[in-house]
């Protein structure tokens, strides 16, 4: 199931879609889904971040890949931070580069796992259980900031529009540990492989958060990229004003964001 969040005619709904409809549901969708009356062609609305979450949690050096290409020391546990919730973008929306920093912006395609119910102290073989669905997400990501100029990472990854997310949140992918992830640069493959390569999987990383924070409904994990991001090429690549970058999943959709100077 498609789980959306929605604006139309100024109201932000939530909702079900279904082929070319959208059906608004008649309360969030954590809990339960509810539908509400009537439906919408889906080209008459425009699509939101599919939830607003109240921490977005992302996870570093998460493939072995990425490890190999950015020379970073393989963690014996799950690497956290987090990204400001002012960060979040919606599929479509600009990406802007910060008129104090506007080089050295990267992209990173990454699989996003979205909570539905308060999880704390939560085993592994029961973590999918706390998981409501998964999207796309870009953890665009200021690179100057992140390992130059700051001691942490957290301005490098949290200027505004720096975490696009969508289309939507798909409810029903049995093992996202098999999923096909990729990004493209205006057309261009820059990044390709798979969420079976994760070194911390989703059901670890759920488990291993919730025993640090309480996960609460609508939050965000980031569960890490693979290799192929800009900062690692030689000669490096980063966004630029007029840039498209798109990140894909199989199984759940295409995030697609321009690029602008801000």
């Amino acid at each position: 199931m498609k789980i959306c969040r929605f604006e139309y005619q100024g109201s932000v709904r939530f909702g079900v879609i279904e082929g070319d409809q959208v059906t608004p549901l008649a309360e969030p969708p954590f809990a339960r889904i509810v539908k509400g009356e009537g439906s919408l062609p889906l080209a008459t609305v425009k699509l939101l971040a599919p939830v607003q979450p109240p921490n977005i949690i992302a996870i570093g050096t998460n493939y072995m890949g990425h490890i190999q290409e950015t020379k970073a020391p393989t963690p014996e546990r799950p690497l956290i931070f987090l990204k400001a919730t002012t960060s979040l973008a919606d599929p479509g929306q600009a990406i802007q580069l910060p008129r104090i920093a506007p080089d050295h912006v990267d992209y990173e395609a990454e699989l996003a796992v979205v909570i539905g119910r308060t999880a704390r102290h939560v085993a592994e073989r029961d973590a999918l259980d706390y998981v409501f669905g998964y999207t796309c997400a870009n953890d665009v990501s200021q690179r100057l900031c992140q390992k130059t100029l700051d001691r942490q990472w957290a301005r490098g990854k949290s200027f505004d529009t720096f975490c696009p997310l969508g289309p939507w949140i798909e409810t029903e992918i049995d093992d996202p540990q098999t999923l096909g992830i990729r990004s493209r640069l205006n057309g261009q493959t820059m990044q390709d492989s798979n969420t079976a390569r994760l070194i911390f999987d989703v059901r670890k990383l759920v488990s291993y958060i919730s025993d640090a924070m309480t996960l609460l409904p609508g939050t965000i994990i980031l569960t890490g990229t693979p290799d192929g991001v800009g900062d690692a090429r030689d000669p490096a690549i980063y966004l630029r004003d007029g840039d498209t970058i798109e990140v894909e999943i199989d199984g759940i959709g295409i995030l697609r964001n321009p690029v602008v100077a801000e």
